[in-house]
């Protein structure tokens, strides 16, 4: 006997327990936000960076402005330092007796005598005898001298062996700028006048004049105030 097979089709209903279940999606505006809230963080961001950018240059401004200061106050300190001596420097002066002419000082003796005690009296002076430079120089000089029958030893005498006027630096005169009056013989030293320059035996007495370039002058500084 033959089997008979029936097929029967099953329509089973899905229950809620068969069918599939899948997330539900989230609307898109509640992940990204409204605009408002979006600009407000852009804005937020900005203002962080800048702040932080601002920060960093302020930091940067005050460790330079703490170096400029940290130097400047060396460099006072290194000054300081050198005024602190017991002495300091004056203004350039001449020493008490002696007369200020362009860069010179002068000194116009009292005493007379020949030309080799003068020329050896500056020397223990720390000076020399006076040595013109140009003309006008020569006038200055001669404005000091009081009296007219005042003559007085300048550094200025006959060498034997040139024959020629010859100054106590070791140059020559120039016969151009100053001119002597008198005779250049053996042992003629000049002197310097009101009038002019003249030559005469250097061991006449006359009186002389020493010069020396101008020094700073030293003062001691006070200790206590």
């Amino acid at each position: 006997m033959d089997r008979q097979v029936t097929y029967a089709d099953l329509n089973l209903s899905r229950g809620p327990c068969l069918e599939s279940s899948s997330p539900p999606s989230l609307p898109q505006d509640i992940c990204q936000g409204p605009p408002w809230h979006q600009l407000a963080l852009k804005l937020g961001c900005t203002g962080v960076i800048l702040l932080t950018l601002t920060v960093i240059g302020l930091s940067i401004s005050v460790i330079f402005l703490r170096q400029n200061l940290s130097i400047e106050e060396s460099s006072v300190d290194v000054q300081e330092n050198r005024n602190e001596t017991t002495e300091k420097p004056d203004l350039l002066k001449c020493p008490k007796d002696w007369r200020l002419l362009r860069e010179k000082c002068l000194f116009f003796s009292l005493a007379s005598n020949t030309w080799n005690y003068s020329l050896a009296d500056c020397s223990t002076k720390e000076s020399s005898l006076l040595l013109f430079q140009d003309p006008e120089e020569l006038r200055h000089v001669q404005s000091l001298i009081p009296k007219k029958e005042f003559l007085f030893w300048i550094g200025l005498n006959l060498t034997l062996s040139e024959k020629k006027w010859k100054w106590i630096n070791g140059s020559f005169l120039n016969p151009n700028v100053l001119r002597i009056v008198g005779y250049n013989k053996k042992n003629s030293c000049v002197y310097v006048s009101p009038t002019g320059i003249f030559s005469e035996d250097c061991d006449t007495d006359n009186k002389w004049i020493c010069q020396k370039e101008l020094q700073p002058v030293r003062n001691k500084a006070c200790s206590g105030s």
